[in-house]
């Protein structure tokens, strides 16, 4: 019942539990322990989970289930790199130090007796590979079940450590000290800009994070271009929500208003009123090509430029300055959502 509560709980924040789950079911019938799915309790648990999670599922269902849509955007895109990069990024993620310390975990839970109760994870690891790699899906959605072997292998690991000298356990400490600190470089920002594109292709999001003033300097100088008589029935539209956020961040700084897009879940904030029927502000990187065709009159007035030559989304994307709506916000709203 506890268990059921939890992945309720969980399910509320992300659907990605599920399957963790799918891996553990089959995983435990595989090697145990069956016994624990040999009584009403799982059932129940079950039931716990589906009526905890029930907010969110009613949600998605009424909502024509866009974490599927998301999942299938995800897939049909970048799905075949997803694929690619799955094994390197399983090394990557912990550490090529680490690796060692769960392959020690995956070897520990499948022949300590004294673990055989969490034999399965070692199992439902490679399931979940399988299924992710099937899908198409994000390297790191089996990052939980590494963890999971990274802590059962630290036990063996930490008596070998104290079984040597000393001079091989502060050989051993550099190590670690060394794994962190080359995933705190390609983590988190402290990194300089310039040398960003280093670890870009290993962590994209690093690239995503650089530009965002810079991004409402250029929609600023689109902005300008708008007759100040014409600005109270003007409206700025993004085409993903990292724009929206720049320009929620650090557009107030150059009095534009709040930006608009139909992005993920952004979209249910809702359109802009129909009185507001332009002039448009478009940010339009390349990977929403097809926003056009519901603005007329568009051109460009300005170019994004991030100032440090890093490669990401927005990173030479026009301004566009269109002169209206082909229809009604209320009737384009269901067609400029997208959850990719």
């Amino acid at each position: 019942m506890a268990l059921g509560t939890v992945t309720g709980l969980a399910l509320l924040n992300k659907d990605l539990v599920l399957l963790l789950a799918a891996a553990l079911v089959p995983a435990v019938l595989a090697v145990g322990p069956r016994r624990v799915l040999r009584s009403w309790w799982p059932v129940a648990g079950l039931a716990v989970a589906l009526v905890v999670a029930l907010p969110n599922l009613w949600w998605q269902a009424a909502h024509g289930w866009p974490e599927l849509t998301v999942a299938g955007g995800i897939s049909d895109k970048d799905g075949t790199h997803n694929r690619l990069m799955f094994v390197p990024m399983q090394i990557l993620y912990l550490s090529p130090v680490l690796v060692p310390v769960w392959v020690a975990g995956i070897r520990r839970l499948l022949r300590d007796p004294a673990v055989c109760w969490a034999r399965a994870f070692a199992v439902a690891y490679p399931v979940i590979c399988v299924a992710v790699i099937a899908g198409g899906g994000k390297p790191y959605y089996a990052f939980p079940l590494l963890l999971v072997l990274a802590a059962a292998g630290c036990e063996p690991l930490a008596q070998r450590v104290a079984a040597r000298p000393r001079r091989g356990r502060v050989r051993f400490a550099a190590w670690l000290a060394f794994a962190a600190a080359v995933n705190v470089v390609i983590t988190l920002p402290v990194l300089p800009a310039r040398l960003v594109p280093v670890v870009n292709g290993i962590y994209p999001e690093q690239g995503e994070q650089i530009g965002w003033p810079e991004l409402a300097e250029a929609a600023a100088d689109g902005w300008s271009a708008i007759p100040a008589d014409r600005r109270g029935r003007a409206v700025i539209f993004t085409s993903n929500y990292g724009e929206a956020g720049a320009l929620a961040r650090y557009g107030p700084r150059h009095g534009l208003p709040a930006p608009y897009s139909g992005h993920m879940s952004l979209a249910d904030w809702g359109p802009p009123p129909d009185t507001s029927d332009g002039p448009v502000l478009l940010l339009h990187p390349d990977g929403y090509p097809r926003v056009e065709q519901y603005f007329t009159g568009c051109r460009v007035v300005a170019r994004v430029d991030n100032g440090h030559g890093v490669p990401n989304q927005e990173q030479h994307a026009p301004v566009l300055l269109c002169t209206g709506t082909t229809r009604p916000w209320s009737a384009l709203w269901p067609e400029l959502r997208h959850y990719y």
